[in-house]
């Protein structure tokens, strides 16, 4: 005798399930995450974050050395983690650094203009 579609029903549902779960749940290897906080450190670095925001730097690298540790401990949770941590470090980093060059350029600007005025005035005088 075969069996029933009723009969069969359930263990096909079972099986879909488990399948489906086990996919939703496995994330891949955040190799990406790596990569990317790795570029944002580099980025930063490129910026003069050394000498502009050193502590944010010093944060995202070791986060990133951190994350590279998870990553090879297989601990892909905290790799993930980390490296998005080190991430938005970095980006700060980065986005403090260009403030403090940009807040530079504006100060030597103006005194650029205050120098111009002053030479106009004196040359405006008998």
């Amino acid at each position: 005798m075969h069996p029933s579609f009723a009969q069969i029903r359930f263990p096909l549902l079972a099986a879909v399930l488990a399948s489906v779960l086990s996919s939703c749940a496995s994330l891949p290897p955040p190799t990406g995450e790596l990569a990317a906080a790795r570029q944002a450190v580099s980025r930063a670095e490129d910026a003069d974050g050394d000498q502009y925001a050193l502590q944010e730097l010093n944060t995202a690298r070791g986060e990133l050395s951190r994350a590279q540790s998870a990553m090879s401990a297989g601990d892909e949770d905290a790799a993930r983690r980390l490296s998005l941590a080190a991430a938005a470090d970095a980006d700060l980093a980065y986005a403090k650094s260009r403030e403090a060059l940009a807040t530079a350029q504006l100060g030597q600007r103006q005194g650029e203009v205050d120098e111009l005025h002053r030479r106009l005035q004196t040359e405006g005088q008998p």
